[in-house]
């Protein structure tokens, strides 16, 4: 099992609450540390843009980041959020430990129905 953080943006402190909240609710997440407000500077459509944005970091296992990711993009409002996991190489083994205890089973994730399956 392995551990990862994963970071995202979102446009206001009370998303990234309220995503964070069902993320940990759902047992997608350990823990979501909701960060201060940070400077964006982006090309989108073809032009430069700077907003404020607020950064948030979930903890979860590898195995959840489908999952993770997928919850995340359902909740959020942006047509493309910044979601990107970095695997954790090192820590305080009983921390990382506790990661992969609050998080869901993997197991328990239900899988994507198969697109050739009949009655599907």
């Amino acid at each position: 099992m392995a551990e990862v953080l994963v970071y995202v943006t979102a446009a206001s402190r009370d998303h990234a609450l309220l995503i964070g909240r069902q993320l940990v609710e759902e047992r997608l997440a350990a823990c979501v540390n909701v960060l201060g407000s940070i400077a964006s500077i982006y090309r989108w459509e073809g032009e430069v843009c700077e907003e404020e944005e607020v950064a948030f970091i979930a903890k979860t296992r590898a195995e959840l980041v489908p999952a993770l990711s997928e919850r995340i993009h359902d909740l959020h409002d942006y047509d493309t959020p910044c979601i990107v996991a970095v695997e954790i190489v090192g820590g305080n083994p009983e921390f990382l430990s506790w990661i992969g205890e609050q998080c869901l089973d993997p197991a328990a994730v239900p899988a994507e129905p198969d697109a050739e399956q009949p009655g599907t």
